[in-house]
C-alpha cells in the first residue's frame, strides 16, 4: 500500500513541480534557474514542516502512509535536484561561471533555510496553545 500512497503523491507533486515551473519562468524569465530554484526552496520548506508537525509526538501526528505519500511522494515528484544538476552544468558549459556558483550556493543555503524555517514554524505550533 506504500507504493500507491508514493505513486499518488509522486503525480501530484509532478504536476506541482511543472505549474510552479511554468509561473516561474513567466514572472522571471528562464536565463537563470529561478523556476528549479523556488522549487526546490518551496519543497524544502514543505518537508521540514511537515516532518515536523506530523512526528507521533507533533503537534499534528499522521498515520505513517500520509506522511509517505507527502514526504517520499509529493516531496520526491515536486523538488528536482536533478533539473538543480543539469541546469547548473549547462551554466558552466555556456561559461558562465558566476550564474553556476550562484545557482549552487542559492540553492544549498536557501533550501537549508527553508527547511529549517518549515521545521521551526511546525515545532511552534506543537508549543503554541490549543
Amino acid at each position: 500500500m506504500p507504493t500507491l500512497w508514493v505513486a499518488l503523491g509522486g503525480a501530484v507533486g509532478s504536476v506541482a513541480r511543472y505549474w510552479t515551473g511554468l509561473a516561474a519562468a513567466r514572472a522571471w524569465g528562464e536565463a537563470f534557474p529561478w523556476g528549479t530554484l523556488t522549487i526546490n526552496v518551496l519543497g524544502s520548506f514543505i518537508i521540514g514542516f511537515f516532518a515536523t508537525l506530523t512526528l507521533p509526538d507533533g503537534p499534528m501526528p499522521a498515520s505513517a502512509n500520509l506522511r509517505v505519500l507527502v514526504m517520499v511522494g509529493f516531496c520526491g515528484g515536486y523538488t528536482t535536484f536533478s533539473s538543480f544538476s543539469l541546469q547548473t552544468l549547462t551554466l558552466v558549459r555556456a561559461g558562465d561561471w558566476p550564474g553556476a556558483m550562484a545557482n549552487m550556493a542559492l540553492s544549498v543555503l536557501l533550501c537549508l533555510a527553508a527547511v529549517t524555517a518549515g521545521h521551526m514554524l511546525a515545532a511552534r505550533l506543537g508549543t503554541a496553545p490549543a
